[in-house]
């Protein structure tokens, strides 16, 4: 294993670590909270790095242990997530600009209506572009159950976007 430092391959990946307690809370405060108690608990397991195959997915689990925690305790699971702003090309006129972020803003409410599971799966899969296997580390599933879930994930978005769109239920 190669040598690891807490300034050079954890803290790069705070943003990471966020975003992820971010979407299983929805609450940005409460994420920045988790963040900072999963580094501190990342630091003091510092003798056991090495032991590490991936020390971002130890990271990951963490924080998902942690904002799991914390929210079932406060009860965040029914908070929505507003949609953070997004940097628009100049040559868009305001019309398509509206219904872009209306269609943004719809996607990340249908998102944010999965089951915890299928939620974490998606951010990590198609946010943060991670790999099945690290995926399935982070959760302790298989390989098997992520690409099903996040295959579910997907279709429930995909169905519930075209009867809002189509309909307008």
């Amino acid at each position: 294993m190669q040598e690891i430092s807490f300034r050079d391959n954890i803290l790069p990946l705070k943003d990471k670590l966020f975003r992820l307690a971010l979407r299983i809370t929805f609450d940005r405060a409460e994420a920045e909270d988790i963040v900072q108690d999963a580094l501190i608990k990342v630091w003091n397991k510092r003798d056991e790095w090495g032991e590490l195959e991936s020390i971002e997915a130890y990271c990951l689990t963490v924080v998902r242990n942690l904002a799991i925690d914390r929210s079932q305790k406060k009860e965040a699971q029914n908070l929505t997530l507003t949609p953070e702003t997004q940097e628009m090309p100049d040559a868009q006129t305001p019309e398509s600009q509206f219904e872009r972020n209306e269609q943004f803003q719809l996607v990340h409410r249908l998102v944010n209506e999965l089951p915890e599971k299928q939620r974490t799966i998606v951010q990590l899969r198609d946010i943060e572009g991670k790999s099945y296997k690290e995926i399935a580390d982070v959760l302790g599933i298989t390989e098997e159950q992520v690409k099903v879930n996040l295959f579910r994930a997907r279709q429930r978005i995909k169905l519930k976007y075209s009867e809002i769109n189509d309909y307008g239920l």
